[in-house]
């Protein structure tokens, strides 16, 4: 017994002394991750941006990659990109830019903020390279800014025109015999039919060929430019299907040349005047630079606070990629109440989602702007809930690719009654203490007076948006009621019929706020606040590995499918200012 006792305690305290060491051997990675130093970027630096990374709104921090250093880790966010690049500008270490354009992870809006930022760059006298070996029309559109653009060989440049198309479920629907039972405000308000249609609305037909025509105008008008080609022969190329080769592309003048990756790098380092066409370029990664330059602006006259409401907009305290009544109007109450911040940049990126949170969220800016500026960003999209918390600041910017608008409400209320008892052979019954107790519980159809009840109320809240975007915009309620019924606009459009009041960048908003508050010498800070190290460490684990997984069993059109579903679960029960499903355009 003794020697059994003196084992386990030799065991244990083993075990101990391991815990201990794996602490501080964890608590080492985190210093050392968080502590590193800064890169240094060397002479004749050539700094490399890539379209494949999604640059958010906020940036993407990998704790785990981080700690391993494996060079993937830290994307910026698109406003940290769109300022490094502008302090590349006048970096003497930076000779040029590297822009790898195949393929374009980001937004029509966010791929225009860039290619401001790189057109700015131009002026510098330095060069920009851009290549791609298969270039999408959305890589194109930026790549089309650089000095010179080639594309592979054996690859080609994608020029046939934009699509968009959605999802319909009404045949599903009705095969279960399941009724989404809709109620909606507003003609163009297309986000309920994938559930009460098996093809498109003429008005929903309408809207999508204007938006969609804006989308694609801009990509000819930018490329007509950049390439010296008229419009209507780039209109044409894609009509008659010109564009089916790398040399097709060649050969209309889409492209500067036709090269092997190593051959694109031998073309950089003649830029460079390199002694060496072996000679290794200094490519500096985006993530690198950050931690290399001070690139954000350090003053001290005062700092303007820059609110990122990106994703879907929820009741209460949601997660965090959503933008949760509880948690924004805290941080708008708390900004508005500090008096060194002077003023408020709020970024809306954002589909919209519940009408009750997008009013709470409302009213908070609301209050801000009579204590201080308040500056509304729209990125890719700023539409439904996402321009009802938007239409009240003192100034509206948006992208001319930005969608807006969609001023629309709709609820739903399925009843499951037939697909339970038909299918399933499941019946429901119950004991209420008032006719409408049970009213919305999914296991039996609403009737006539209920269905009153939840138009009458989707009706009530369509009045209240416009309410509150013809008093933000300074609009007559008839001329609002004109250009709402749900329908989308893209930022150019926006502009033009009063929605927004400027199209602009990121940048261009925060500098209006800064006139506005007088502010000459400012500092900025992001909100909501960055999450402490442990607590990314095990979000973003948990988050990354389960879609991660699931993406890669079912596939990228299968998620978009789950997706969906998901959304329309979020939907049913609590009246939407929402968006389309999702705009997807190809």
């Amino acid at each position: 017994m003794k020697s059994f006792f003196k084992t386990f305690f030799a065991v244990l305290l083993a075990l101990v002394v391991l815990c201990v060491i794996g602490i501080f051997i964890l608590a080492g990675f985190i210093a050392s991750a968080t502590s590193a130093e800064k890169p240094t970027i060397g002479n004749d630096a050539v700094l490399v941006v890539d379209l494949a990374n999604h640059f958010r709104e906020r940036k993407q921090e990998n704790p785990i990659g981080s700690i391993l250093d494996d060079g993937a880790y830290d994307i910026p966010s698109l406003y940290d990109v769109v300022r490094m690049i502008r302090y590349a500008k006048a970096d003497t270490a930076i000779k040029g830019i590297y822009l790898v354009c195949g393929h374009n992870a980001n937004g029509f809006a966010a791929s225009e903020e860039l290619r401001k930022a790189l057109a700015d760059f131009k002026d510098s006298k330095k060069f920009i390279v851009a290549y791609g070996e298969a270039i999408s029309q959305k890589g194109y559109y930026v790549g089309t800014i650089a000095n010179k653009l080639y594309c592979h060989p054996e690859g080609g440049v994608e020029w046939g025109g934009f699509s968009s198309g959605m999802l319909y479920l009404k045949g599903a629907l009705d095969k279960l015999e399941i009724q989404p039972q809709i109620f909606y405000a507003g003609k163009f308000k297309s986000a309920t039919e994938p559930l009460r249609e098996t093809h498109m609305t003429e008005a929903n037909r309408l809207q999508t060929s204007v938006w969609l025509g804006d989308l694609y105008s801009r990509l000819l008008q930018t490329t007509s430019e950049s390439r010296d080609l008229d419009t209507a022969k780039l209109r044409m190329l894609a009509v008659n299907g010109s564009i089916q080769t790398a040399q097709d592309a060649l050969q209309q003048g889409l492209v500067d040349g036709l090269k092997y990756d190593d051959e694109v790098k031998t073309a950089i380092l003649r830029k460079l005047h390199a002694a060496k066409e072996e000679q290794k370029i200094n490519f500096v990664k985006l993530n690198d630079y950050a931690r290399a330059v001070d690139f954000k602006k350090t003053g001290n006259d005062g700092r303007i606070a820059i609110v990122y409401a990106a994703g879907d907009i929820v009741d209460g305290k949601g997660e965090s990629d959503q933008v949760s009544s509880d948690e924004f109007r805290n941080l708008i109450r708390k900004l508005r109440l500090d008096k060194d911040i002077k003023a408020i940049v709020f970024r809306v990126n954002s589909p919209g989602g519940s009408s009750l949170a997008s009013d709470v969220i409302w009213r908070e800016i609301t209050l801000a702007r009579k204590e201080k500026p308040v500056v509304v960003s729209m990125g890719d999209v700023a539409a439904s809930g996402g321009y009802y918390i938007s239409c009240n600041a003192d100034s509206v910017f948006a992208n001319a690719n930005t969608i807006t608008g969609s001023i629309g409400v709709f609820s739903i209320v399925p009843n499951f009654e037939s697909f339970f008892r038909n299918k399933l052979g499941v019946t429901f019954d119950r004991v209420k203490t008032a006719p409408f107790a049970d009213m919305g519980s999914g296991d039996r159809p609403l009737n006539e007076t209920e269905k009153r009840f939840v138009q009458s109320a989707v009706d009530s809240i369509y009045h209240t948006f416009k309410t509150r975007v013809s008093e933000g915009r300074k609009r007559d309620m008839v001329y609002v009621d004109s250009i709402a019924q749900g329908r989308v606009w893209t930022g150019t459009r926006a502009s033009q019929i009063g929605l927004v009041d400027r199209v602009g960048t990121m940048q261009d908003a925060v500098d209006c706020a800064a006139r506005m508050a007088k502010l000459k010498d400012y500092r900025t800070r992001e909100y909501p606040e960055k999450k402490g190290f442990l607590e990314q460490l095990m979000s973003n684990y948990k988050k990354s590995v389960s879609k991660d997984l699931i993406k890669e069993e079912i596939g990228a059109e299968q998620w978009k499918v789950l997706q969906q579903v998901k959304q329309v679960r979020q939907m049913i029960g609590v009246p939407q200012a929402r968006m389309p499903f999702t705009v997807d355009v190809n």
